[in-house]
């Protein structure tokens, strides 16, 4: 590489990006191109690179990037020896030609290699291609990296200058791009894009920036000149760490806490958290430098619920909520400015006038609501249409209850709770018809839990009917009761029935029906739960339920069940357990979920013992013998044991088995596994010793039912043989 290196920046500045996409552009734009000048030879393949974006500018500063690539030897196959040569050895009018295309005339002929291709030798031309310059090469990695960037939309504009027809000449780009810096150490490199040419100056701040244009005298000046003379924090990172550190600030001088700020953390880990928020993520888009200010609303609309406030400060005006030690909404809330005004009390002003509207909407669709009980809505959810083979939202919420009325039975629910089941399965869906929902979809359920306990349904329906979603993504928290969990399985279970009943499946990476997560729900609530129900009988009732309801409906049970255990695989391999951890236990498809991480647990123990591998071997073993018989296999017939080997695991058999299926029966999985480990010597002795396939048929017989006891005394927990490597 040249010794003419030094470090590279190169700036777009455009007018303001789209927020929620801006971190990604920022880090493809860097990307695509410093690995374009790698790929060049312009840059180490470990140059070290930083991504710069803020809402109007993408940046790239490469370390040590030459001024031109070093010149790379070049060996170019032609064609078989038997095709550019003929009989006495001279060239042919097709390598003539070959030749000529690559620039080369005969006197290049002698120079050709022969070298062995496959079966034939062919002939190679060996040459040395001039490295790139920079100029030239960081032209092609520029519009590389323009090419690839992940717009969400692109927008075409007209050129004004600069290009051949002023005024007409179109280009398309995210956002219309006004400037191009491209700075190598501090001489700029002569490249255009986008009908721009560089140079070495950028605009700051629009209204903050102390000069105007901002001169960067040197790549490595190009932050510290920014945030100097334009007033501006380039890098994303950066400008989101002051964001963050500034809004905590604020909030403990107010003895509050932000909404979007995860408790029980230390502020290390509430930091690095909060760095990560989409709220967070999306404000440090929007500004160029943070100034975090204090506002207030008027107290009376915290009689609202506080999901809605918080909902419609967040969506609506990006702002930050803040709550008291016991987690209630304040009326003082925190603002991300883009200007720094000595009296910052019209930006303060303005933003309480803005927030105002927006907080009394909500109040007005919550009295609004009020006025209707949620029983009087029921009857308009069978004008809500649901899916074209499904029916109305009136047609599930019945399906809802008829799966939820068999849960309640497989629960054991006494009459009572077994009513208020029925209440909060009816009632669950009526708030999609209430006006702050259609407003807010994100808060139905929420609000359905505001308008039971208005209308004096109780703490518990009123619970269930905001917990029927949950969990609704990973991490969530589960249904809060009894009631609330069978309220939740039988919503879920009605879209898995239905859309497998109707052929309406995942593919790919499309699931418009969100039926993994739903899935992933049921597994949580069934797993974390520990209530006694069997999977598949679930599934059993849930079809049988639904089919009454709606007849016609394809039996997709096997299909759903497969899936489901599909989903519970992948999630357990997530929790760090091993595939055939994982493969070894639900390869017996066990139906009571709550068991399955100790059976787990078990068969992690068990392979750590000393007979682990022997008798996973042997139980593989044991199962092909057994598959290869068509034999029935009866009682074994201590009479028909001869062999002292068989006579021996017959008798530890008898000892251990017994001991290991009353451990397994108290759900001391790893205890039962255990104690089978002391048949390793005797099962051993037995395949050492002893001809399963006898030629008397009684003997055999007899030998194989043998097998077929130890086979399901050894596979009660997990199938044993997969553990064999």
């Amino acid at each position: 590489m040249s010794m003419n290196t030094h470090n590279l920046l190169v700036e777009l500045f455009v007018e303001e990006l789209p927020p929620k996409a801006l971190k990604k552009l920022g880090l493809a734009f860097a990307t695509v191109l410093a690995d374009n000048l790698k790929a060049q030879g312009l840059a180490a393949a470990d140059a070290a690179v930083m991504d710069y974006a803020s809402p109007r500018r993408l940046a790239v500063h490469v370390a040590g990037v030459s001024a031109q690539a070093p010149d790379k030897a070049v060996s170019q196959k032609l064609m078989p020896v038997a095709v550019g040569l003929d009989a006495s050895g001279q060239a042919t009018p097709a390598l003539l030609k070959k030749l000529q295309a690559l620039g080369a005339g005969p006197e290049a002929i002698a120079g050709l290699q022969k070298r062995m291709d496959g079966k034939a030798e062919a002939l190679y031309f060996d040459s040395t291609v001039r490295g790139a310059s920079l100029a030239e090469g960081l032209q092609k990695a520029l519009l590389d990296a323009i090419a690839k960037l992940p717009i969400p939309k692109v927008m075409s504009y007209q050129l004004e200058r600069d290009c051949e027809l002023p005024g007409w000449s179109t280009v398309s780009f995210v956002r219309p791009a006004h400037g191009l810096l491209a700075l190598h150490g501090s001489a700029v490199v002569p490249v255009q894009a986008l009908g721009l040419q560089a140079g070495n100056s950028t605009q700051g701040h629009r209204f903050e920036a102390v000069v105007s244009p901002v001169v960067i005298a040197h790549a490595d000046d190009y932050a510290t000149t920014l945030a100097r003379d334009g007033a501006v924090i380039a890098s994303f990172d950066e400008r989101s760490r002051a964001m963050v550190q500034a809004l905590r600030s604020a909030a403990k001088r107010l003895s509050r806490r932000l909404e979007v700020e995860p408790a029980l953390l230390t502020d290390a880990q509430a930091e690095e958290v909060l760095l990560e928020n989409a709220l967070v993520q999306e404000v440090t888009a929007l500004v160029e430098r943070p100034t975090v200010m204090v506002c207030n609303f008027d107290e009376v609309f915290l009689q609202v619920p506080q999901e809605c406030l918080i909902l419609t400060m967040k969506a609506n005006q990006k702002y930050f909520p803040l709550l008291d030690a016991d987690g209630k909404l304040s009326n003082q809330f925190l603002i991300v400015s883009n200007i720094n005004p000595a009296d910052p009390s019209f930006v303060i002003g303005g933003n309480e006038r803005v927030v105002r509207p927006r907080l009394a909407d909500a109040k007005f669709f919550f009295d609004q609501d009020r006025k209707r009980s949620l029983e009087s809505r029921v009857e308009g959810l069978s004008k809500v249409v649901y899916h074209n083979q499904l029916g109305t939202q009136g047609d599930r919420m019945l399906r809802v209850c008829s799966i939820a009325r068999a849960i309640s039975q497989a629960l054991q629910l006494d009459a009572n709770l077994s009513a208020q089941v029925q209440t909060a399965a009816r009632l669950a869906k009526a708030d999609l018809l209430t006006d702050m929902v259609g407003e807010f979809p994100e808060l139905q359920g929420t609000m359905g839990g505001y308008y039971a306990r208005h209308d004096g349904l109780g703490e518990a329906v009123a619970i269930a009917i905001e917990d029927h979603y949950k969990p609704r993504f990973a991490g969530d928290e589960l249904p809060r009761s009894q009631i609330a969990l069978a309220v939740a399985l039988a919503d879920k279970l009605e879209t898995l029935v239905g859309m497998f009943g109707i052929g309406n499946l995942p593919t790919g990476d499309k699931d418009p029906f969100a039926l993994r997560r739903h899935a992933l729900g049921v597994i949580r609530m069934l797993m974390e739960s520990a209530q006694p129900l069997a999977l598949e009988a679930l599934l059993h009732d849930a079809s049988t339920a639904y089919a009454s309801l709606h007849p016609g409906l394809q039996d997709a049970n096997a299909a759903l069940a497969n899936f489901i255990f599909d989903r519970l695989s992948g999630a357990l391999r997530e929790q760090g357990y091993s595939a055939q951890e994982v493969e070894a236990v639900l390869a017996l498809r066990p139906q009571l979920l709550a068991e399955v991480p100790k059976q787990l647990a078990a068969v992690r123990a068990f392979s750590a013992l000393p007979e682990s591998a022997a008798l996973a071997a042997a139980n593989k073993r044991i199962g092909n013998i057994l598959k290869k018989s068509d034999a029935a296999q009866g009682q074994v017939n201590a009479a028909l044991l001869h062999e002292a080997a068989e006579k021996a695991l017959f008798a530890a058999m008898q000892s251990i088995v017994p001991q290991a299926d009353a451990l397994f029966a108290a759900k001391d999985y790893t205890a039962s596994l255990q104690a089978l480990a002391a048949l390793r010597a005797p099962v051993d002795a037995f395949f050492d010793g002893v001809m399963v396939n006898a030629e008397d048929p009684a003997l055999k017989a007899n030998r194989l039912a043998l097998l077929q006891q130890l086979h399901s005394a050894m596979n009660r927990v997990a199938d044993l043989s997969k553990l064999a490597a």
